[in-house]
């Protein structure tokens, strides 16, 4: 009989999978069957993604008030009904209906991580949390690396739109996983509900406040500033300073969803061999020389030396990653677990669109390779924060919250 893990572990791989592959389909569904231009398509994949920005807070009080079953029932739901209709738009045409089913899918998907997070705590000994954590995000890992080239293949083979029947699928089998899970019965008194605005005010007051949390939200906010603008500003600068053609410069780019997975792989037999600190200054120092080479590359390895960037910005942190996941859970008490997490999601996202108009402003005025040394600055800052903080004095995991 699959353990309660296991079963969240397949309802999360199901999540993904229809997750990336919607995110994949949107911008071909709207070039390809909608005639959409470089504006549109921005458009829709802004209301995709817009989610993470605006439904975080409010789902992560959700998430502290509700049983978690319900919650993460419920958010499966959504992100069903929100394909099927997403299905629909697609052949119907219609724009506005894509877009908000695009929202309310990635709306779900994120109500669900939360849920997910909170969850995986009350599944697994504390000591099995970095290998837990491990599992769940290379599942992501697949998925993110995958989806692109299964959305490719469908629209040349089969259709264009053949992407959202598959997310479609991949979320009902996600809804039939997840019914499955019966999380533990909750213990204690039922948790006060202060108004949203105070309780989403909470999670943020005990982000600032715990030192292990306050660092990893820098360290993730620098970090997500420095990956977006390297997003924004690489295919130019693959282009005009490596002297690399468009494919070539995916497949350098393509290097970063390989280390993801080579790190999520390899992350529970690190963590045997090596203290916390070790994988936590590791991630953010590994992105800080990986964006020192790209700024080398168009003197020093061109394009295999951006590939090999990539391959380093990829492996590094999807080992902080997964270690700070197991961190945050160990000291965020279970009663704000799903606002804790909201905040820094919001912190994380809320800084992206600034780093992609910083990448591609200094690059239009000041030059690419100026593009590239911000980067590398905002990668360097991500470390120095990690360096000066109490991440670095990590020599052994924290104490469960229990309150």
């Amino acid at each position: 009989m699959a353990t309660p893990f296991a079963r969240l572990f397949a309802t999360s791989g199901f999540v993904q999978a229809a997750d990336q592959i919607a995110l994949a389909a949107l911008p071909v569904t709207a070039l390809l069957v909608l005639k959409a231009g470089p504006g549109l398509i921005g458009a829709l994949v802004a209301a995709q993604t817009a989610a993470w920005l605006l439904v975080s807070l409010p789902a992560g009080v959700i998430v502290d008030r509700l049983p978690k079953r319900t919650v993460l029932i419920a958010a499966l739901t959504l992100s069903l009904v929100a394909a099927t209709a997403a299905t629909l738009a697609a052949f119907a045409g219609s724009v506005p209906l894509l877009a908000l089913s695009a929202f309310l899918a990635a709306a779900g998907t994120v109500t669900f991580v939360l849920v997910q997070i909170g969850l995986v705590p009350s599944l697994v000994a504390g000591a099995d949390l970095p290998t837990a954590n491990a599992r769940i995000e290379l599942a992501r890992a697949s998925a993110v690396a995958t989806a692109p080239f299964i959305v490719g293949f469908l629209a040349e083979r089969i259709s264009p739109m053949a992407g959202y029947p598959l997310a479609a699928a991949l979320a009902c089998a996600a809804l039939a996983s997840g019914l499955t899970i019966a999380p533990p019965a909750a213990t204690g008194p039922a948790p006060a509900k202060p108004p949203i605005l105070t309780a989403i005010a909470e999670g943020g007051r005990f982000v600032i406040k715990e030192p292990l949390l306050r660092a990893i939200g820098l360290c993730a906010i620098f970090w997500n500033f420095a990956f977006i603008a390297l997003t924004a500003a690489f295919v130019p600068f693959a282009i005009t300073r490596l002297g690399a053609d468009v494919a070539t410069a995916g497949l350098a780019i393509g290097a970063s969803g390989l280390g993801m997975i080579l790190g999520a792989a390899t992350a529970p037999a690190i963590f045997a061999r090596v203290e916390p600190r070790v994988v936590l200054m590791f991630g953010p120092v590994s992105s800080m020389l990986g964006a020192m080479l790209m700024v080398a590359a168009p003197r020093f390895g061109g394009i295999a030396a951006a590939a090999v960037a990539f391959g380093l910005i990829g492996f590094g942190p999807m080992l902080w990653l997964v270690m700070q996941t197991s961190v945050r859970q160990l000291v965020t008490p279970p009663g704000l677990m799903g606002r804790v997490t909201a905040t820094i999601q919001v912190a994380i996202y809320g800084v992206r669109p600034l780093g992609a108009l910083a990448g591609g402003f200094v690059g239009q005025v000041y030059g690419l390779d100026a593009a590239m040394m911000l980067v590398a600055a905002a990668f360097a800052a991500s470390a120095l924060v990690s360096l000066a903080s109490p991440l670095a004095s990590l020599k052994a995991m924290p104490q469960a919250a229990t309150a």
